[in-house]
């Protein structure tokens, strides 16, 4: 006997979607981490994050614990953060200075704190305590320099790291995706000046998804009636580019238009951005997982990173520029908080929403189709991006996100969804 639940599914067959169990299994995400994670670019940190020499900061990426540390020269570098002697955590702070003398070490030295060997701000291993007594001749400093990884800073004045041993230019990977956003933000220094994470049980993707569409303001009382209900909204449209990312294009977002009781969201909002038309908004989703949402007088930066297929770290910063006097940067902190804080208008339902798909789509639950099928000539609620970052993540894993465990990525639904992707 045909159920109706049946018959649902064979209609939504013939639109464009992905398997549910592309966000669940625990294959396919450690594939995730080795064929995307260990080999793209990614946006870590902003360099106003290590505003002095010997700054440091700490973070883990596919299990790998990685330090970017500003040298001496000035120069912001990544490493490993393990010590090649034993396999020993070296950095255990989540940031920090180097300037500081460690309980195991010297100041201005990175000190594993097991055995004491030392390391310079540039990787150069400086000191193994009794070397020539237990190694003799067989081993030298020079043998044992911390693993370097790629590390660049730019657009916007971001540091993006690679995991990979050689890994195509960061300017090849980022495209023309930027050009939108570079009159604004990289005319003038940023700073960061909000910084909070979350652990959310949901996969990493699904948060891109949500930040890659926006047909889920419907959810959104303030962008409701702040954008959706005003001149502009439904004009936006799409652009996508080589390697899985997506840019918005701008809207005048009319904030007097949302009343509150104790928030006027009116007042004072003159700040912008170089370049910036008042209250603007423009968006860019970068793959695998960043996000540079700039609107009105704030921009904030999404990264998430994966830690199981249904758990994922989001880092939330807000930026604004260096420059800002202090009533500048006060007026930027407000406005960014009310809106995308941890109680804002904004952030909060996308992250209820999320969690929701975590629970949804738990894993070995019944396989379920992702609908990305909304197709209105790349205007706003146009599901384009989603199609478009599928189709990269088709060709870096090499399987058919509407048939992930088919034996290849073939067939009509993978042609569908790559069609939108340019080749790297």
């Amino acid at each position: 006997m045909t159920t109706r639940l049946t018959l649902a599914r064979d209609k939504t067959a013939a639109l464009p979607h992905v398997d549910s169990r592309i966000y669940t299994d625990d294959g396919i995400f450690e594939e995730e981490l080795q064929k995307i994670w260990r080999r793209t670019w990614l946006l870590a940190i902003h360099e106003s994050e290590l505003p002095e020499a010997l700054d440091f900061r700490t973070l883990t990426v596919a299990r790998e614990p990685i330090a970017i540390v500003r040298g001496e020269d000035g120069v912001v570098r990544a490493f490993l953060n393990v010590c090649p002697h034993r396999g020993a955590i070296l950095l255990r702070e989540p940031s920090g200075s180097l300037k500081q003398a460690s309980p195991s070490g010297s100041p201005n030295r990175i000190t594993c704190m097991f055995h004491a060997w030392q390391w310079s701000a540039s990787g150069q291993c400086l000191s193994i305590p009794r070397r020539k007594a237990g190694y003799q001749d067989r081993l030298e400093c020079a043998d044992v320099g911390l693993r370097s990884l790629a590390c660049e800073v730019g657009y916007g004045g971001f540091v993006w790291i690679n995991l990979g041993d050689s890994p195509i230019p960061l300017a090849d990977h980022i495209g023309r995706s930027f050009d939108d956003l570079a009159p604004h933000l990289g005319s003038e220094p940023l700073e960061v000046f909000h910084h909070h994470k979350a652990i959310v049980h949901t996969n990493y993707k699904l948060w891109h998804d949500t930040n890659s569409e926006f047909y889920h303001d419907y959810m959104h009382h303030f962008n409701r009636v702040t954008g959706m209900q005003q001149p502009g909204y439904y004009d936006r449209r799409y652009d996508v580019f080589p390697h899985g990312h997506a840019t918005v294009s701008s809207m005048t977002v009319e904030y007097a238009a949302y009343e509150h009781s104790s928030t006027s969201l009116a007042e004072s909002r003159e700040l912008s951005f170089p370049g910036l038309a008042k209250n603007g908004w423009k968006v860019l989703d970068l793959f695998p997982a960043a996000t540079i949402n700039l609107r009105g007088s704030a921009v904030r930066v999404d990264t998430a990173t994966p830690i199981a297929p249904d758990k994922v770290l989001i880092e939330f910063r807000g930026l604004g520029l260096k420059s800002d006097t202090p009533e500048q940067r006060a007026q930027r902190v407000r406005d960014h908080n009310t809106i995308w804080g941890p109680f804002g208008r904004n952030l909060p339902e996308d992250l209820l929403g999320v969690t929701s798909q975590g629970l949804g789509m738990r894993p070995r639950s019944e396989t379920r189709r992702v609908l990305h099928g909304r197709v209105e000539d790349s205007y706003i609620h146009d599901e384009v991006a989603l199609r478009h970052y599928y189709a990269e993540w088709s060709r870096r894993l090499q399987r058919n996100p509407a048939a992930p465990f088919a034996e290849a990525a073939q067939g009509p639904r993978l042609t569908s969804i790559a069609a939108l992707s340019d080749a790297e």
